[in-house]
Order: structure tokens, then C-alpha cells, then sequence
């Protein structure tokens, strides 16, 4: 089916996101507004659309957005939009997660903004296309230890040379005796697309896949950029998953790091103040951890997350995911980057053995 074919012919399956409520949402209505100024499309910031469409797929050739992040080697990529008459067609990266989250990012902005919302219709990837989605990606894996996301180059080797993929960049490092690919993506892998990242590696051969990144804080006090978090154990669709950890009990034994049990959510426009009364409990939330856990447990090989905790959804703290560009974020962030490195380092080298045990 064409492009232009997906808005004249709408296929089945169609659904409408629904704008979150402001007064509700963890964040203030002043910095959820500010979180969904720096993502939505200019195209729809600067005017109106009779219709809005959002749908899986990865075009690079037109329609990228002026609000992309630059100065950054990794996930820098967002959705990009194409015009047909007064329908606006928008891609995102092929996940049943992503494209949801998009859908729901643009009707709220939307409905924040005094405009229609119900002009916004988003339609799930089939499997098949979220699968196929990563096959470019292509890795030659000996039981090779990955390291995937955030933050990758200040992790990797300084002297090393990035091999640039089909939306993605790696390089090589021996450490200690252990082989260690970094791998990092320009596109976003925001949730089911991180597990099927997981499922992908696996089968190319990695050893075991370590997950580098940002989550949110549930427990109110955890200060944002103050914390790491890692754990073995996540709520994915109403179930704990748990996997092999990498870390064992290595990661959480140093200071500085929290441990505790994670929840997945696929999207933070759903994290209310319903949402976060019933997962009182939890210490983290994030889209992405779960799949990946669940895809490595499954493919039989450990997975390891070690998170700076970015936000808290349970207390206003000065720093949230609002205002990720300010200077004073990004030193702290910095300082938890190179503590990352060195738990990891120490982990390859020799601080816990290659196989972490499940807790």
C-alpha cells in the first residue's frame, strides 16, 4: 500500500489516541507542554492538518524534523511527516509501542494547544514489519558482551572509530577478556522495538546484552541525576519478567546505585496519578527494560541494566524530562556516565563472573 493510499484508504485498525488529562498527568501541565513542544513535528506546531496520521515505518529521505536533537552521534532521529493536501502522514520507527506513544503525543499537544485532537489517528504495525524493521541490522557476534543506548560515547573508547550501519553505529573494544561491541541507534528503539532489538542481537550471536540509559524514579525520594538504578525483574503487560542478571549482585552492591523492581510502560503520556498510585511499589518505570529483559530471558542469554534515574514521577524535583538540554543536567548526567563506565569496566574485568546469577 502506498503512502498516500493510507490516507485515502483508511485500513483497518485505525484507532484514536486519547489527549491525556493535564491536571492528571505526574508532570505540571507547564513542563508536560514543554516535553511535547521539543517532540512534535514543526509541520504541526506552525500549522493546522484535517487529518493526522501516524504509522510505522523509516523514511530518512523527506520530512525530517527542524526540532531533531543534534551534536549527538545516537537518537538523534525522530518521526518524520509528509503533506498530502491538508493530511499529514507521519512515520515513526516500526513499533507497536513508538507509534502509539507518537499518536499520543501529538493529541495532547494538540488539545493542550486549543486545537482538535480527534483529527489524530494512529495505526499499530502488524509483527511482521516491527521484525522485518530490524534486519538492517547485521553484526558479525562471537558471544560478544553488547552494550546498547545512552551515552555510548563517553563509554566506548575515545580512540575508537564508529562503523556507521543502516541507522545505527558500532565499534569494538577488547576488555579485559572480554569482547565488547557498543552499539548505538539514531533512530529511537522505544519499547517492544528495544525487545526485538534483544531478539535480533541474540541471534547474531551476543553473549549478553547490557542496556545503558535513563529511567524514571517512582520512589519520592530519589533526587533526579543524583542515582543509578539497576534490578532484574520487570512488570511487562500485567506480569513479572525476570532474566539472568549481568550484573548479579555486582552493580547494585556499589554506591550510588539503587536496585529494586521495574515496571514497563509504553508510553509517559499514560503515567498519571492513577497510574502511579497502583504501581506504588515499583522503584522504576521505563519502556524499554522489560522487553529487552523478557527478549533475553527467552533467547537464554543475561541482560544487565544500569540507568541514570532522569525524572520522578512521585515528587517535583528542579529536573525532569522537560528540560534534558540545560547545562546543569548535563554535568550531572556526566558524572553518573563516568561512574557507569567504571561499574562496567570493573564488571569486565574481573568484579563478578561473566554469568550473573538471578537473585
Amino acid at each position: 500500500m502506498s503512502l498516500s493510499s493510507l490516507l485515502v484508504s483508511p485500513p483497518a485498525g485505525l484507532l484514536h489516541p486519547a489527549p491525556v488529562d493535564p491536571a492528571r498527568h505526574t508532570m505540571s501541565r507547564e513542563r508536560l507542554l514543554r516535553y511535547l513542544e521539543i517532540k512534535v513535528h514543526h509541520l504541526i506546531q506552525e500549522q493546522d492538518w484535517d487529518s493526522i496520521r501516524v504509522v510505522g515505518g523509516y523514511n530518512r529521505t523527506r520530512g525530517i524534523s527542524r526540532h531533531e536533537k543534534s551534536g549527538k552521534l545516537f537518537n538523534t532521529e525522530r518521526p518524520t511527516a509528509q503533506a498530502y493536501g491538508r493530511n499529514l502522514l507521519v512515520q515513526a520507527f516500526p513499533g507497536a509501542d513508538y507509534v502509539q506513544h507518537y499518536a499520543l503525543i501529538i493529541a495532547t499537544y494538540l488539545a493542550m494547544t486549543g486545537r482538535p485532537a480527534d483529527t489524530v489517528t494512529y495505526q499499530p504495525p502488524g509483527e511482521e514489519e516491527c521484525r522485518t524493521a530490524l534486519d538492517t541490522l547485521d553484526l558479525d557476534l562471537h558471544g560478544d558482551v553488547v552494550i546498547v543506548g545512552w551515552g555510548l560515547e563517553h563509554l566506548a573508547p575515545r580512540s575508537g572509530v564508529w562503523t556507521q550501519g543502516p541507522g545505527y553505529c558500532w565499534q569494538d573494544a577488547q576488555v579485559g577478556d572480554a569482547r565488547v561491541v557498543y552499539l548505538g541507534f539514531r533512530h529511537s528503539i522505544w519499547g517492544d522495538v528495544a525487545g526485538r532489538t534483544v531478539a535480533r542481537l541474540a541471534r547474531l550471536g551476543a553473549g549478553a546484552v547490557v542496556y545503558v540509559g535513563k529511567v524514571g524514579g517512582l520512589n519520592p525520594g530519589t533526587e533526579p541525576n543524583r542515582w543509578l538504578a539497576t534490578g532484574n525483574t520487570s512488570l511487562l503487560g500485567g506480569a513479572l519478567v525476570s532474566w539472568e542478571d549481568f550484573f548479579g549482585d555486582y552493580a547494585r552492591a556499589q554506591p550510588g546505585v539503587r536496585s529494586g523492581l521495574h515496571v514497563s510502560s509504553p508510553s509517559i503520556l499514560l503515567e498519571n496519578q492513577d497510574w502511579l498510585a497502583q504501581h506504588a511499589s515499583y522503584a522504576f518505570v521505563d519502556p524499554e527494560i522489560g522487553p529487552m529483559g523478557a527478549a533475553a530471558q527467552r533467547a537464554g542469554i543475561p541482560f544487565g541494566y544500569l540507568h541514570v534515574i532522569s525524572n520522578n514521577l512521585a515528587s517535583l524535583y528542579p529536573a525532569d524530562l522537560s528540560n534534558e538540554r540545560h547545562g546543569d543536567v548535563l554535568h550531572q548526567r556526566a558524572i553518573l556516565v563516568d561512574r557507569i563506565a567504571s561499574i562496567l569496566t570493573a564488571r569486565l574485568t574481573g568484579g563478578a563472573p561473566l554469568t550473573g546469577a538471578t537473585p
